[in-house]
């Protein structure tokens, strides 16, 4: 792996107009990739694509996240940020994956679910929401890979897995760092300061147990050699694959009870003994009062 950068600084490489996208790295990657639209309900997300393709030699099923590498690109998925329909279809393809016991394959990059009327419309928050629940107890091996932004529950929709990786210059957070500047500062410039305080690079996520792997990519970011990085992916899927493959074979139960309780240790927090009940109901009427 290439020396320690900062998050501002990785940032800035996750944004570099040639890093590759999913698009790039697809090809790369998988064989016989078949893309499938829609989601059978509203219609097909272009930030969203997925399908059934062939990794060395067994079959997966493929969803992934897409930016654009232009702006025709970026105009036609929406700069990266998935509708509804999009998480619908992801979720489409992984009920699929599960009947014919095929493992999936979930590529992250994005800023975040688009928060526009429209996608709150089409129920954004119950489509995400149904994905975590969805992807918990699957019935079948999941890998995800973050390979530049993973952005909120934008990014958590297509996360929830066995085994979770990050390109060695990828980011994931809860929000964004111009939301969280935002937000905290009131000052949206404030983005890279933001950026280094908010522990989002894969070294402080595996530090918290929420990454389980960091996969190297060229010195200098992903788009100084597309071909080494993916090559770096495959070596990742490859032997994870395996591992969840025998995981799988020692029982299903056991390997969605692992994942579950992979997501009921992150975080750090305190539980406080229940404050006295007299204390309570003077507190209430105190409130009731006001």
């Amino acid at each position: 792996m290439s020396e320690q950068l900062s998050a501002s600084r990785r940032l800035d490489i996750i944004r570099h107009k040639g890093r590759p996208t999913a698009l790039d790295y697809i090809p790369m990657i998988f064989d016989e990739f078949f893309e499938m639209h829609g989601d059978r309900l509203c219609g097909d997300d272009r930030a969203i694509i997925g399908g059934v393709a062939s990794f060395e030699g067994t079959p997966v099923t493929v969803i992934a996240e897409v930016k654009g590498r232009d702006l025709e690109e970026n105009q036609e998925c929406n700069f990266g940020m998935p509708h509804p329909e999009g998480y619908r279809k992801a979720l489409r393809l992984a009920r699929q994956a599960e009947k014919f016991h095929r493992p999936v394959i979930c590529l992250v990059d994005t800023p975040g679910a688009y928060p526009g009327v429209e996608a709150e419309k089409r129920g954004q928050g119950e489509a995400i929401a149904r994905n975590i629940m969805e992807f918990m107890t699957l019935k079948t091996p999941v890998i995800s890979i973050i390979l530049g932004e993973g952005g909120s529950g934008g990014a958590l929709a297509l996360a929830v897995c066995d085994e979770l990786a990050m390109l060695e210059n990828a980011l994931y957070s809860v929000i964004s760092p111009k939301g969280f500047a935002s937000i905290l500062w009131k000052d949206a410039s404030r983005e890279r300061e933001a950026c280094d305080i908010m522990k989002i690079t894969a070294e402080d996520l595996v530090k918290l147990k929420v990454c389980d792997h960091i996969i190297p990519e060229a010195d200098g970011g992903a788009h100084n050699d597309p071909t080494q990085t993916a090559e770096n992916i495959s070596a990742f899927i490859s032997e994870s694959l395996q591992n969840l493959q025998r995981k799988f074979q020692k029982g299903l139960d056991e390997m969605i009870n692992s994942r579950y309780n992979k997501f009921r240790v992150v975080g750090d927090f305190e539980e406080f003994p229940h404050s006295d009940t007299k204390q309570d109901e003077s507190l209430a009427e105190n409130s009731s009062n006001v």
